[in-house]
């Protein structure tokens, strides 16, 4: 056995064989048939070590660098197993590739561990003025949604098929599984350099574009899955042909508005980039904006055309969920071989389905609450309230994932450590620019609902009344929907960070599916206590 010893100037010689030195003087690297490398710290009694006879097979050596280190540092030992086999062949293989490529940017020292980039630095103005702009944009898109959804929830097939309103949230909030976290991962991908020449840059836009579009049929079937069980317990009768027409108008709809706003989202990271804007400022509202007007009006249309065919035609609702499913697997070979996608194609299912699970809980409230006549005003709201909300906490997590990578490469304690389990005045009042960010995000709640509310108010859009009371108890609902959803951001991001799982791929699905939730039990909580202390009416804007 040989030993190379820190405090020495040439390994020990301990049996027959030997090591071959790496370049520079650093730590040798020790090789054979299989390539298990076994790091051993020595002791100061070397029988402690002494290895068994046959257990290892070294080659032979002829000369190494000198060396000189501290005296008080320990020495170290290099153990390669031989067991030879072709997977260890590879390992080897793999180890010797890594070991150079890490060597050849440090000729003069022997720490290779990674040099973190410097953090953003971003004074709360610069944040505000970056994001105000697409959250207006964003809140706007809301608005518009809102509108529409309170025209079509008077359509047949909304009061027909009632389970349609519970798809509403579940299929918006693709915005925040799929083109958010795209959003986000193009990003991150973007401000660490991976992006930078046109070939990554490419691999990166395909690889994700196939992705979305495998996750958006997968979360669109189990979508109409969830709203058809949903729809079936509390009634307790169950239509063969509603089914299938969920089926069929949720996979439609998400196919088609993730592969737009997908292209829309590449478009925007790339300009952001050429600009010179931060795109976690920019990105992910601007998906919001459009993504719920594109969505919503898809699922309108679509479900309408689809419900029309069912007296003529029944096979044309079967026939769309078989093309689009047809199309998976063509989707799953694009993205399989772009390696960045590789990982999330085989690992990213369960935020978005959690996701999707909890949207579709909220979807379930908003459907027994509006096809109440009483609380009919809610529609309007219901997209205005829980896009901002994740729209908000979208650019929270995307920030505080960004400045992760920027300290720290993913299942590495990123520099310096934060704090496991924050509490909340950590999350706003510290010096950190996280939070920092989430102080202005917070502060933009308030004047921008106040601007939303008169927007929908000018348009003579709803069926409620803009009374004192009703806005004083819709911002309290906003703003305590936003509070939640930053601290939660803060806590979800660094606890997935601690354990392993990128915060781009997991936290995001999990946020907005949340804000989706908390703003529509908190709208749903509002008009009921408005109903209660008498604050009525449900015919404005009819």
């Amino acid at each position: 056995m040989v030993l190379w010893s820190k405090e020495q100037d040439k390994p020990s010689d301990m049996s027959s064989g030997a090591i071959e030195a790496k370049k520079d003087g650093a730590p040798p690297a020790y090789h054979h048939a299989n390539g298990t490398v076994h790091p051993i710290i020595l002791t100061d009694s070397p029988e402690e070590l002494r290895p068994e006879a046959g257990d290892y097979e070294l080659t032979e050596v002829t000369s190494f660098s000198d060396r000189t280190e501290p005296e008080n540092e320990r020495s170290e030992m290099v153990v390669i197993d031989c067991r030879a086999n072709a997977k260890g062949q590879r390992e080897e293989d793999a180890l010797l590739e890594n070991a150079s490529q890490s060597n050849e940017s440090d000729d003069t020292s022997t720490d290779q561990s990674p040099v973190p980039s410097a953090p953003l630095k971003e004074t709360s103005f610069s944040i505000g003025l970056q994001v105000v702009f697409p959250f207006l944009l964003a809140g706007f898109g809301t608005v518009a949604a809102g509108m529409v959804l309170d025209i079509v929830q008077h359509w047949t097939v909304f009061t027909k098929v009632t389970e349609v309103f519970i798809l509403v949230p579940a299929l918006l909030g693709l915005k925040g599984n799929l083109e958010m976290t795209l959003a986000s991962r193009l990003s991150t991908a973007a401000n660490i350099g991976l992006m930078d020449t046109p070939k990554d840059m490419w691999k990166m836009i395909m690889g994700n574009l196939a992705l979305i579009q495998v996750q958006a049929t997968v979360v669109g079937f189990l979508a109409s899955v969830a709203a058809v069980i949903f729809g079936w317990i509390p009634e307790g009768h169950f239509k063969i042909g509603h089914a299938v027409l969920l089926c069929a108008s949720s996979v439609a709809t998400a196919f088609i508005a993730s592969l737009l706003l997908g292209l829309i989202m590449i478009g925007v990271i790339i300009g952001s980039r050429k600009v010179g804007i931060n795109p976690d400022n920019v990105a992910t509202p601007i998906a919001a904006s459009l993504g719920d007007l594109i969505t919503l009006a898809l699922l309108a249309g679509i479900s309408t055309g689809l419900y029309e065919q069912l007296e003529h035609n029944d096979y044309a609702n079967p026939l769309v969920c078989a093309f689009f499913v047809a199309l998976t697997p063509i989707w799953v070979l694009i993205a399989r071989r772009i390696p960045s996608t590789r990982e999330v194609l085989y690992s990213g299912w369960e935020p978005v389905i959690i996701a999707m699970a909890i949207s579709s809980i909220g979807g379930l409230i908003l459907d027994k609450t509006v096809s109440n006549p009483n609380f009919a005003g809610m529609a309007v709201f219901t997209p205005v309230i829980n896009g901002v909300g994740g729209n908000l906490v979208a650019v929270q997590a995307s920030r505080i994932s960004t400045y992760l990578h920027m300290n720290g490469m993913p299942m590495v304690e990123p520099n310096p450590t934060p704090q496991k389990c924050p509490t909340p005045c950590t999350t706003f009042f510290s010096s950190s620019v996280n939070s920092r960010s989430a102080r202005v995000l917070f502060l933009l709640v308030a004047p921008g609902h106040l601007v939303f509310l008169y927007t929908i108010n000018s348009m003579q859009g709803g069926h409620t009344t803009l009374t004192y009371v009703f806005i004083a108890f819709y911002l309290a609902a906003a703003l305590l929907q936003v509070l939640i959803l930053l601290y939660l951001a803060d806590w979800m991001v660094h606890w997935m960070w601690g354990r392993g799982m990128d915060p781009d791929n997991f936290s995001i699905p999990y946020l907005t599916a949340l804000g989706d939730l908390l703003g529509t039990g908190f709208l749903a909580l509002c008009f009921h206590i408005l109903w209660l202390i008498g604050d009525r009416d449900a015919d404005v804007g009819d």
